[in-house]
Protein backbone atom coordinates (compact mmCIF):
# COMPACT_ATOMS: atom_id res chain seq x y z
CA UNK A 1 0.00 0.00 0.00
CA UNK A 2 3.44 1.93 0.34
CA UNK A 3 3.34 4.76 3.20
CA UNK A 4 0.23 5.62 5.45
CA UNK A 5 -0.43 8.28 7.74
CA UNK A 6 -3.54 7.95 9.99
CA UNK A 7 -4.95 10.88 12.19
CA UNK A 8 -7.15 9.54 15.42
CA UNK A 9 -9.11 11.79 17.16
CA UNK A 10 -11.94 12.27 19.61
CA UNK A 11 -14.54 14.03 17.46
CA UNK A 12 -15.21 14.62 13.53
CA UNK A 13 -13.67 18.09 12.19
CA UNK A 14 -10.42 17.94 15.12
CA UNK A 15 -8.38 16.52 12.02
CA UNK A 16 -9.30 19.40 10.37
CA UNK A 17 -8.75 21.64 12.65
CA UNK A 18 -5.31 20.12 14.11
CA UNK A 19 -3.35 18.29 11.28
CA UNK A 20 -5.09 18.85 7.76
CA UNK A 21 -1.94 20.99 5.99
CA UNK A 22 -0.03 18.28 7.19
CA UNK A 23 -2.27 15.11 6.23
CA UNK A 24 -2.43 16.92 2.52
CA UNK A 25 1.22 17.87 2.27
CA UNK A 26 2.02 14.26 3.28
CA UNK A 27 -0.64 13.38 0.98
CA UNK A 28 0.99 15.23 -2.08
CA UNK A 29 4.54 13.63 -1.62
CA UNK A 30 2.49 10.61 -2.09
CA UNK A 31 1.18 8.93 1.81
CA UNK A 32 -2.34 7.34 2.34
CA UNK A 33 -4.55 8.86 4.71
CA UNK A 34 -6.87 7.81 7.00
CA UNK A 35 -9.13 9.59 9.40
CA UNK A 36 -10.61 7.71 12.30
CA UNK A 37 -13.67 9.73 14.25
CA UNK A 38 -13.40 7.96 17.86
CA UNK A 39 -17.26 9.46 18.18
CA UNK A 40 -19.46 11.86 16.28
CA UNK A 41 -19.72 14.69 18.31
CA UNK A 42 -22.96 13.72 19.70
CA UNK A 43 -22.88 15.90 22.79
CA UNK A 44 -21.31 18.95 20.19
CA UNK A 45 -23.59 22.03 21.20
CA UNK A 46 -24.00 22.82 17.26
CA UNK A 47 -25.46 20.15 14.84
CA UNK A 48 -27.16 16.95 15.06
CA UNK A 49 -24.09 13.65 14.98
CA UNK A 50 -25.89 12.76 11.85
CA UNK A 51 -25.08 16.47 10.26
CA UNK A 52 -21.82 16.23 11.66
CA UNK A 53 -21.05 12.82 9.81
CA UNK A 54 -22.05 14.44 6.56
CA UNK A 55 -19.97 16.84 6.91
CA UNK A 56 -17.10 14.84 7.69
CA UNK A 57 -17.78 12.99 4.94
CA UNK A 58 -17.71 16.11 2.39
CA UNK A 59 -14.44 16.87 4.28
CA UNK A 60 -12.98 13.62 3.39
CA UNK A 61 -13.79 13.93 -0.39
CA UNK A 62 -12.28 17.58 0.02
CA UNK A 63 -9.05 15.60 1.36
CA UNK A 64 -9.07 12.56 -1.14
CA UNK A 65 -8.77 10.36 2.12
CA UNK A 66 -7.93 6.44 1.98
CA UNK A 67 -10.59 5.61 4.26
CA UNK A 68 -12.47 8.09 7.25
CA UNK A 69 -13.97 5.68 10.12
CA UNK A 70 -16.13 6.52 13.07
CA UNK A 71 -15.97 4.65 15.59
CA UNK A 72 -19.43 5.52 17.23
CA UNK A 73 -17.84 5.94 20.65
CA UNK A 74 -19.78 7.93 23.34
CA UNK A 75 -19.04 11.43 23.02
CA UNK A 76 -17.94 12.93 26.61
CA UNK A 77 -17.62 9.49 28.21
CA UNK A 78 -15.60 6.85 26.46
CA UNK A 79 -13.18 5.55 28.19
CA UNK A 80 -9.89 3.50 28.24
CA UNK A 81 -11.09 -0.12 28.79
CA UNK A 82 -9.94 -3.30 26.79
CA UNK A 83 -13.20 -3.17 24.66
CA UNK A 84 -12.32 0.29 22.75
CA UNK A 85 -8.71 -1.08 22.88
CA UNK A 86 -9.03 -3.97 20.93
CA UNK A 87 -11.59 -1.96 18.86
CA UNK A 88 -8.48 0.64 18.02
CA UNK A 89 -6.27 -1.98 17.59
CA UNK A 90 -7.97 -3.41 15.14
CA UNK A 91 -8.04 -0.50 12.80
CA UNK A 92 -4.19 0.36 13.42
CA UNK A 93 -3.75 -3.24 12.39
CA UNK A 94 -5.47 -2.33 9.51
CA UNK A 95 -4.68 0.13 7.79
CA UNK A 96 -0.75 0.08 9.08
CA UNK A 97 0.31 3.29 9.35
CA UNK A 98 3.65 4.81 10.16
CA UNK A 99 3.10 7.61 11.46
CA UNK A 100 -0.41 8.14 13.91
CA UNK A 101 -1.25 11.98 14.93
CA UNK A 102 -3.69 12.19 17.73
CA UNK A 103 -5.35 14.81 19.62
CA UNK A 104 -3.13 17.08 22.21
CA UNK A 105 -1.85 15.64 25.04
CA UNK A 106 -3.59 18.50 27.20
CA UNK A 107 -6.17 20.69 26.13
CA UNK A 108 -9.57 22.96 26.54
CA UNK A 109 -11.80 19.39 25.75
CA UNK A 110 -11.30 17.01 28.39
CA UNK A 111 -12.05 14.50 25.50
CA UNK A 112 -8.74 15.63 23.71
CA UNK A 113 -6.23 14.23 26.13
CA UNK A 114 -8.28 10.88 27.07
CA UNK A 115 -8.33 10.65 23.49
CA UNK A 116 -4.34 11.18 22.98
CA UNK A 117 -3.71 8.76 26.27
CA UNK A 118 -5.71 5.84 24.41
CA UNK A 119 -4.35 6.11 21.15
CA UNK A 120 -0.61 6.29 22.52
CA UNK A 121 -1.85 2.99 24.53
CA UNK A 122 -3.10 1.29 21.29
CA UNK A 123 -0.83 2.18 19.40
CA UNK A 124 1.99 0.27 21.10
CA UNK A 125 -0.57 -2.56 22.17
CA UNK A 126 -1.33 -3.41 18.57
CA UNK A 127 2.37 -4.47 18.31
CA UNK A 128 2.61 -7.13 20.88
CA UNK A 129 2.05 -10.36 19.21
CA UNK A 130 0.20 -12.31 21.76
CA UNK A 131 -2.86 -9.72 21.65
CA UNK A 132 -4.52 -11.72 18.88
CA UNK A 133 -6.90 -9.78 16.46
CA UNK A 134 -8.38 -10.26 12.80
CA UNK A 135 -4.70 -9.03 11.72
CA UNK A 136 -1.24 -9.55 12.49
CA UNK A 137 0.53 -6.95 15.38
CA UNK A 138 1.92 -4.49 13.63
CA UNK A 139 2.86 -1.00 16.09
CA UNK A 140 3.85 2.51 14.05
CA UNK A 141 6.88 4.09 13.75
CA UNK A 142 5.97 7.38 15.26
CA UNK A 143 2.64 9.17 17.68
CA UNK A 144 2.57 12.25 17.34
CA UNK A 145 0.30 14.66 19.53
CA UNK A 146 -1.86 17.80 17.84
CA UNK A 147 -1.33 21.20 19.35
CA UNK A 148 -4.98 21.97 19.80
CA UNK A 149 -7.13 25.15 21.54
CA UNK A 150 -4.09 25.64 24.57
CA UNK A 151 -0.53 26.59 23.54
CA UNK A 152 2.39 23.99 23.86
CA UNK A 153 5.90 24.32 22.22
CA UNK A 154 6.08 22.02 19.29
CA UNK A 155 9.16 19.21 19.13
CA UNK A 156 8.28 18.97 15.32
CA UNK A 157 6.62 21.87 13.33
CA UNK A 158 5.52 20.80 9.56
CA UNK A 159 5.64 23.88 6.64
CA UNK A 160 2.20 23.54 5.34
CA UNK A 161 2.18 26.82 3.49
CA UNK A 162 1.06 25.80 0.09
CA UNK A 163 -2.21 24.12 1.68
CA UNK A 164 -2.92 26.83 4.17
CA UNK A 165 -6.28 27.77 1.74
CA UNK A 166 -6.96 24.38 1.02
CA UNK A 167 -6.66 23.58 5.19
CA UNK A 168 -9.35 26.58 5.33
CA UNK A 169 -11.64 25.41 3.21
CA UNK A 170 -11.93 22.59 4.01
CA UNK A 171 -12.67 23.18 8.07
CA UNK A 172 -15.79 25.75 6.44
CA UNK A 173 -17.38 22.65 5.45
CA UNK A 174 -18.09 22.26 8.92
CA UNK A 175 -20.90 24.46 8.80
CA UNK A 176 -22.70 23.55 11.68
CA UNK A 177 -19.64 24.27 13.71
CA UNK A 178 -18.06 27.17 13.06
CA UNK A 179 -20.80 29.53 11.33
CA UNK A 180 -23.25 31.31 13.59
CA UNK A 181 -26.79 33.16 12.27
CA UNK A 182 -29.26 34.79 14.50
CA UNK A 183 -31.85 32.55 12.76
CA UNK A 184 -30.53 29.62 14.09
CA UNK A 185 -31.68 26.84 16.34
CA UNK A 186 -28.47 26.28 18.05
CA UNK A 187 -26.73 28.45 20.49
CA UNK A 188 -23.13 30.53 19.08
CA UNK A 189 -20.12 28.72 20.31
CA UNK A 190 -16.63 29.15 21.44
CA UNK A 191 -16.04 28.12 17.66
CA UNK A 192 -18.19 30.55 16.36
CA UNK A 193 -17.00 33.18 17.82
CA UNK A 194 -15.43 36.45 15.29
CA UNK A 195 -12.09 35.55 16.74
CA UNK A 196 -11.78 31.90 15.97
CA UNK A 197 -10.67 31.88 12.59
CA UNK A 198 -8.02 34.78 13.12
CA UNK A 199 -6.61 32.90 16.49
CA UNK A 200 -6.75 29.92 14.06
CA UNK A 201 -4.51 31.56 11.48
CA UNK A 202 -2.22 33.60 13.98
CA UNK A 203 -1.30 30.00 15.61
CA UNK A 204 -0.15 28.60 12.53
CA UNK A 205 1.66 31.73 12.00
CA UNK A 206 3.59 31.59 15.01
CA UNK A 207 4.32 27.88 14.27
CA UNK A 208 5.66 28.45 10.77
CA UNK A 209 7.80 31.54 12.38
CA UNK A 210 9.67 28.58 14.23
CA UNK A 211 10.82 27.11 11.03
CA UNK A 212 10.84 30.12 8.79
CA UNK A 213 7.72 29.70 6.84
CA UNK A 214 4.45 31.76 6.39
CA UNK A 215 2.44 28.97 8.35
CA UNK A 216 3.12 25.64 10.05
CA UNK A 217 1.36 22.88 12.56
CA UNK A 218 3.45 22.18 15.32
CA UNK A 219 3.25 18.55 16.85
CA UNK A 220 4.75 17.35 20.29
CA UNK A 221 6.81 14.33 20.34
CA UNK A 222 7.55 12.41 23.00
CA UNK A 223 10.04 9.82 22.14
CA UNK A 224 13.11 11.06 20.40
CA UNK A 225 13.12 11.34 16.10
CA UNK A 226 15.84 10.31 14.43
CA UNK A 227 18.35 12.49 12.75
CA UNK A 228 18.36 13.36 8.66
CA UNK A 229 20.76 12.53 7.05
CA UNK A 230 23.33 14.66 6.11
CA UNK A 231 22.00 16.04 3.19
CA UNK A 232 19.98 18.69 5.31
CA UNK A 233 23.25 20.27 6.17
CA UNK A 234 23.95 21.37 2.80
CA UNK A 235 21.56 24.58 2.62
CA UNK A 236 22.29 27.75 4.55
CA UNK A 237 21.86 28.11 8.30
CA UNK A 238 19.41 30.55 9.88
CA UNK A 239 18.65 31.82 13.35
CA UNK A 240 15.03 32.18 13.79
Amino acid sequence: MGKVVMAIMAHPDDAELSCSGTLLRWKAEGAHIVIVDLTAGQLGSRGKASLRYEESCRAARAMGLLARVNMGWEDGFFSDDPTRLHALIDVIRQYQPNIIITNALSDRHPDHARAAHLVERAAFLSGLRQITSHYPSYRPLHVLFSIQDRWQTPSLVVDITPFWEEKLRIIQLYKSQFFYHPTDEDPPTYLTRATFFPHLEARAREMGHFIGVPYGEGFVVRSPLAAPPLAWMTRPLECY
